[in-house]
């Protein structure tokens, strides 16, 4: 079976100048936490792909899919955290995504994406956030959200 060629760790390794942080809102339920987290993170790796880094391969030859190259912060916050971090992210241009309330009760991509587009920004029941940027921009997004538990 074919090996994936030597690693090119000119790309890679820590200490990383950017930072991927997912912001979800006080109170979800589990499921809803891994759901939204998922889809927010898959939102910044369609973003940002060079963020992605090469297969993964087992002893056996088995090959397994790519994922990110540096670590997912997962925070929690209020509604008004995650609207103030929703505000900072646009002011500074970082790459953001967004899941909100509605998004649970929709059948699918195009539904979601007429979900958010019906309702202003500021009005957005949001649900959770992710962002990508340089390590400081990035905690200055998410100021006052917390580590998840």
């Amino acid at each position: 079976m074919e090996t994936l060629p030597a690693e090119d760790t000119t790309a890679a390794g820590p200490p990383w100048t950017t930072k991927i942080a997912v912001v979800l809102r006080d109170g979800l339920l589990p499921w809803q936490e891994l759901n939204v987290t998922a889809f927010l993170a898959s939102a910044v790796a369609a973003a940002v792909p060079e963020l992605v880094g090469r297969p993964y391969e087992d002893a056996d030859g088995t090959r397994y899919l790519a994922m990110f190259r540096q670590p997912v912060l997962v925070l929690t916050g209020s509604a008004e955290v995650l609207a103030r971090a929703r505000t900072r992210a646009l002011e500074r241009g970082l790459p953001t995504s967004l899941f909100t309330a509605d998004l649970f009760a929709t059948g699918g991509d195009a539904d979601n994406r007429a979900a958010v587009r019906a309702v202003r920004g500021a009005d957005l029941a949001l649900v959770g956030i992710a962002v990508h940027g340089p390590r400081t921009a990035v905690d200055k997004v998410t100021k006052g959200a917390r580590m998840h538990p």
